[in-house]
């Protein structure tokens, strides 16, 4: 009993009612922009708990993960942009596209090890944002406008804010869940037994760079479906997406929530967001502010903040 009632289990109760019953209190209060922010904070959670998959429990460093977002939101709008507005195509295919090249990026990259694969995947990602910028059939440097979003034949309306929030909570939702799954089975244990000591896995008969990739490919497709939620959100894509400082935000909410825990990257999520949206209405200078703070909640707190909650129990 004691053990359920921890603070870090608090805390995630906490967060799962207050983004479940968050349309409630935007309707009640008129606040419109705070179903606006959080839509968006979904989008970036699931995000961070894909890239979380694979750097917190593969142990693989990816400086190249905003690619993904870019390429499941690029494979929405051109298709919208052709005329396909099928949802039943346009999602299927942003996730197959993403699929598709972290296979290739993995192929090549998970090869090296260290410094080597952030330089790989950093270096992929930026070829992809060049791609974005030379495509002058769909904006280039300017990016995409989506002008109808994707139909699901009736089923849901993404038009309807409540509606598209709560299908990008449940994708937040079904993606922790798959997170869970994958890290508590056989193969996410080989993941993790890799991630701890690849030579002792190899040694005693598993393939590390089979499971590492699948994991990767996994992630990749993961962060397509957020890609393809952003743009339907913002109903624009741009290169600017796929930028390395993109990627590098998506590993700070990770690292600043607790890499390796489950709901660790979305609280890390809310609490960047949150902070990133709250400085920048107090002064143009924001990232002076918000650059210390995060550094010293990440020196102060080992584990960030999934681990300070966890101490908090023991203390």
């Amino acid at each position: 009993m004691t053990q359920s009632l921890n603070a870090r289990n608090v805390v995630v109760v906490l967060v799962i009612t207050g983004l479940a019953l968050l349309p409630l209190y935007s309707s009640i209060s008129g606040n419109i922009f705070v179903l606006t922010l959080f839509t968006r904070i979904v989008i970036f959670a699931l995000a961070a708990v894909s890239l979380n998959l694979i750097m917190g429990y593969g142990g693989m460093m990816s400086f190249g993960h905003a690619a993904y977002l870019g390429i499941g939101g690029y494979a929405v709008g051109i298709l919208a942009f052709e005329g396909i507005g099928s949802g039943f195509i346009q999602w299927p295919v942003a996730l197959l596209a993403s699929a598709l090249f972290a296979l290739v990026i993995g192929s090549l990259s998970l090869r090296t090890r260290g410094v080597y694969f952030i330089m790989i995947t950093l270096a992929f990602a930026q070829m992809a944002y060049y791609i974005a910028s030379g495509l002058a059939r769909y904006g280039g440097d300017d990016g995409l406008t989506i002008y109808k979003r994707s139909d699901f034949g009736g089923l849901v309306n993404l038009s309807n804010r409540v509606q598209f929030y709560y299908v990008c909570l449940g994708c937040l939702f079904a993606g922790i869940y798959l997170v869970w799954r994958i890290v508590n089975s056989r193969f996410g244990l080989v993941v993790q037994g890799v991630r701890s000591n690849e030579q002792r896995m190899q040694a005693i008969g598993f393939h590390a760079n089979r499971y590492r990739l699948v994991c990767f490919v996994i992630a990749g497709t993961m962060c397509g479906l957020a890609g393809a939620l952003l743009a339907t959100n913002t109903d624009f894509v741009s290169p600017s997406i796929m930028y390395w400082t993109r990627s590098g935000d998506l590993m700070v909410m990770v690292i600043l929530g607790g890499m390796g825990s489950l709901f660790g990257p979305v609280i890390g999520t809310i609490v960047f967001l949150v902070l990133e949206e709250s400085l920048s209405q107090i002064t143009e200078f924001w990232a002076l502010i918000m650059g210390p703070l995060l550094l010293l909640i990440v020196l102060f707190g080992r584990g960030g903040i999934d681990g300070w909650l966890g101490r908090l129990r023991r203390g």
